[in-house]
């Protein structure tokens, strides 16, 4: 298990690594930090979302959901829909406009859980915010 720390706008979080997902998550940590910009979805319900389009991290499906807990990240590696990280803040269904999709559990927020529904609330009603995963 590998501790991560993720802020987004004003928020931090901290999550661990999901050994479910070995792949995902050695191809991941290669990456970081990581910067990207987090919106919000549009089809799965009370979650975010962080679009890569053509993006490829060069791993399958491994410990794959369509319904993820509130904290559960997961990345999809693309095929029916565009290379995303889903980052769900409430009760969420993952899908696009090609209908449902199921991506990788591979990270689990373990810290700063209560500030998941106001993550969401900021970026519904603020627009996009950066997002920065890094080594804890």
């Amino acid at each position: 298990m590998t501790l991560l720390r993720i802020q987004v706008g004003p928020y931090e979080f901290t999550a661990q690594t999901e050994a479910e997902a070995p792949q995902t998550c050695a191809a991941f940590l290669k990456l970081l930090p990581y910067r990207q910009k987090i919106i919000h979805t549009r089809w799965s319900g009370e979650a975010c979302w962080i679009p890569l389009g053509e993006f490829q991290l060069g791993v399958g499906y491994e410990n794959h959901t369509s319904h993820p807990s509130r904290g559960d990240i997961l990345f999809y590696p693309g095929g029916y829909s565009e290379t995303e990280i889903l980052f769900p803040y409430g009760s969420a269904r993952f899908a696009s406009k090609m209908g449902q999709l199921a991506g990788n559990h591979f990270l689990t927020i373990v810290e700063g859980r209560e500030h998941l529904a106001a993550l969401g609330k900021l970026v519904l009603w603020e627009g996009a915010q950066d997002i920065v995963f890094e080594a804890s």
